[in-house]
């Protein structure tokens, strides 16, 4: 049985499996990563981060991303700090330039152990979301008990954010398994519950497509604060506050990119047996 190193990490709680394959590519299954990323029988994590050479002669690193379930997605919020700070760590820099399946992302140093990450511009179309059929992406018309009429907005992966009031209490684990599956997100979509909690502040749980909750989003947070700006409610920045902590969004509108400040934090390193 072979073994391969890890390095575990979390931004704000959000967990996750960092292995190098930059020197030696790391074959990897669905059924691998779910073994991996079982709390229980592997080392446990939200999402496993695969950093690989880059194809872009632009950037530093490729970043790969695997859910819970062992399926890869395109876009990781607290993931792109993490793996960030991994990189200009070992480079000295203060700012890199991370490729994934959703495009090529800026990361510099934010100071005290923080990191900002430009996410890209917010996909606002129905298209882009992508949805099943054409809507007004503020109103996508959807319920689900107290979750009604999200805003629809893709930060590289789908999204839905419901404004609710009583945001803690909600039972976020029950209604967002048949949201995510919706027929309307053809690529099943990530939950996010918000709540208006001051000037410019939101208080955010998100159900995580292929994850469950988690005590952090950082797409999940970018997807709020932009719904509450498109609204008309906000300013930028906005000030997300998630269960495991606060991130920093700043969005000046359609076109122009969104920016995410935040922790990252490495915890421990270990080798995984495969």
């Amino acid at each position: 049985m072979s073994s391969r190193p890890f390095i575990k990490m979390h931004g704000l709680g959000n967990d996750f499996v960092v292995v190098d394959a930059r020197s030696e590519p790391f074959q990897l299954t669905d059924a691998m990563a779910k073994a991996i990323a079982d709390r229980r029988e592997g080392v446990g994590c939200d999402q496993l981060l695969i950093m690989e050479p880059p194809t872009n002669g632009s950037a530093d690193v490729f970043m790969r991303i695997r859910n819970h379930d062992g399926g890869e997605v395109g876009a990781c919020g607290n993931g792109t700090r993490c793996v960030a700070a991994l990189v200009m760590g070992e480079l000295g820099r203060e700012a890199i330039t991370i490729e994934t399946t959703a495009g090529l992302l800026q990361a510099k140093a934010a100071g005290d152990g923080r990191v900002t990450v430009d996410m890209g511009e917010a996909r606002l179309g129905w298209q882009e979301i992508p949805i099943a059929e054409e809507r007004d992406t503020l109103h996508l018309g959807i319920e689900n008990g107290p979750l009604k009429d999200p805003v629809g907005v893709s930060m590289g992966n789908p999204h839905a954010v419901f404004f609710v009031e009583g945001v803690e209490s909600l039972p976020l684990a029950e209604l967002g398994p048949s949201l995510e599956h919706h027929p309307l997100f053809p690529e099943r979509a990530n939950i996010g519950a918000a709540e208006v909690i001051g000037d410019n502040k939101l208080r955010l749980r998100v159900f995580e497509r292929g994850v469950g909750e988690t005590r952090a989003c950082g797409t999940g947070a970018c997807a709020a604060a932009v719904a509450a700006i498109r609204q008309g409610w906000m300013d930028s920045p906005v000030q997300i506050e998630l269960p495991g902590g606060r991130l920093s969004i700043e969005w000046a509108g359609p076109g122009q990119p969104v920016m995410m400040t935040g922790p990252a934090v490495r915890v421990f390193e270990g080798q995984v047996r495969l």
